[in-house]
Formats: structure tokens, sequence, C-alpha cells
């Protein structure tokens, strides 16, 4: 406990999901914790589970002037800010002459315009403190192609590619910037039909754990990567995925998955 102590963050997306788990695990760590979203009555019960150390302002990543919200917030309240996991996106299913601009300018400007405008946001303050951790929540789509996903891959490869230039401007103001890379996980945006059980333990035969991954340990992850503990870790990707990122697998050949945990 208290592996973040002392701490400011602000955490995107935090109304449900990953976001929410990395809000509640952060604070439980020490951390005061921002938690934007514009999904305002989830937002402020989860900040409210929370209790004092968590305060929730409406964030629409897209939008300059709620960013700014944000971080007077986390000043304000807080008195810093040292931590930013931009954690919301969204995705968009298709194939490739399906897809409507509209459509494809709302998953960039929220996977991709957000984030940037995030950093634009808090590295002031980070860099006159000297420090500060930028956590960028790509995908294991970010590290791979998929049939379906073109606009969603690319927003997340842009994401990746943001991080590690980031990660060079910044370094010399102390600031780090990572990316994490989560597969399959059980959100809504990873399980939209809210499947359970066998039935959604059996979309992972091909992953070497065979399961799928749970909003809190995508959170541990994060959590060591904002730490103290990660102080020489800098413009790293981090795969968090069960495995799946590490190659593919053939049916009938030595050590094929033959059966999925329960």
């Amino acid at each position: 406990m208290g592996r973040l102590d002392g701490k400011v963050a602000i955490i995107t997306g935090a109304a449900q999901g990953m976001g929410a788990a990395t809000a509640r695990l952060f604070a439980a760590e020490g951390a005061k914790v921002v938690l934007g979203d514009v999904l305002v009555d989830r937002g402020e019960a989860v900040a409210a589970e929370i209790g004092d150390a968590a305060v929730f302002t409406r964030l629409d990543v897209r939008d300059e002037s709620d960013w700014a919200t944000a971080a007077s917030a986390a000043q304000d309240r807080f008195g810093g800010i040292d931590i930013l996991v931009n954690n919301a996106g969204v995705m968009h299913w298709g194939a490739i002459e399906e897809l409507s601009i509209p459509d494809t300018e709302r998953l960039l400007d929220i996977n991709v315009l957000g984030p940037m405008l995030g950093a634009k946001t808090v590295v002031p303050s980070m860099k006159q403190a000297g420090k500060g951790v930028i956590v960028n929540i790509s995908s294991l789509d970010g590290l791979r192609g998929v049939n379906g996903l073109s606009a969603y891959t690319a927003s997340k490869w842009a994401l990746r590619g943001l991080t590690k230039s980031l990660a060079f401007e910044l370094g010399p103001s102390g600031i780090r910037v990572c990316s994490v890379h989560p597969g399959g996980v059980d959100t809504t945006l990873g399980n939209p039909t809210g499947q359970t059980g066998a039935a959604l333990q059996k979309n992972y035969v091909g992953v070497p754990l065979q399961r799928i991954g749970e909003p809190e340990e995508i959170a541990q992850v994060t959590l060591f990567v904002a730490s103290d503990e990660a102080s020489y870790l800098s413009g790293a990707e981090i795969a968090v995925d069960g495995g799946w990122s590490a190659g593919a697998y053939y049916p009938g050949l030595p050590g094929a998955p033959v059966g999925v945990h329960a």
C-alpha cells in the first residue's frame, strides 16, 4: 500500500471499466484522483464511492476547455498533477469500404487527439515540478494488424507512436511516457454483449492464458508504470494480453490449445 502516496492523477474514461478500476486502485495506493468522463452519473458515483481522495469532472477528451477544467480541478483540489492516464477510447468495427468519415473522425479524435490534448494540458505543470508520468492506454491492436478494425488499429498505432515521440521530447524535463497495450478485457468495450463463463472464455482459446483479462489486471500494470518503482521506464510499450501478442498457434501442431480455462 502507499505506492502512490502524495501523487495526484487525472484518469480519463474513468466512469467504468479499466478507468474506474484504475481510479480505485490509485486511490487505494495513496493517490488523489481526478476522474474524467462524459458519463456523468456513473463517474460521479465512482468518485463518491472512492471518497475524499477523488473528484469527478465532465471531460470530453476532444474538448480543450474540458481539459483545462480537469487540470484546474487537480490543481485547486489536490495541489498539482503528477500522473495522467489517457484511458478513454472507442472502437469501431467495419470493412474499410464501409467506414464513414464522421465515424472515423470521431474515433481518431477520441483515441489520438484526446491524449495529445491531455499531454498538452498537463505538461506545463509537470515541467514546473520537474517530474511526471503519462500513461497512454493503447491496445494489443497497437502492436499488430486486425481485419475489420482498420480505423481503430490505426488509432492505437498512432497512440503508440505519440508515446515514443513524447518520451523523447519530455524526458529531459523529468517526465516519463509509456504505453500499456491490453488484450481482451472484460469491459463494455471488450465484451459488449456481456457474455459470461464458458461462452466468454471460448473466444480466447488462441490466447496462451486462455481467458479474458479483468480490468483490475490492467490497472495493476498501469499502477506500476505510474509509480516510482518504474523510475527508469520510459518510451516502453507493455503488452498486458495473456500472451496474445507472443504469436499465433496452429491447430494440430504440438502445444496447440485443446480447451479453455473456466
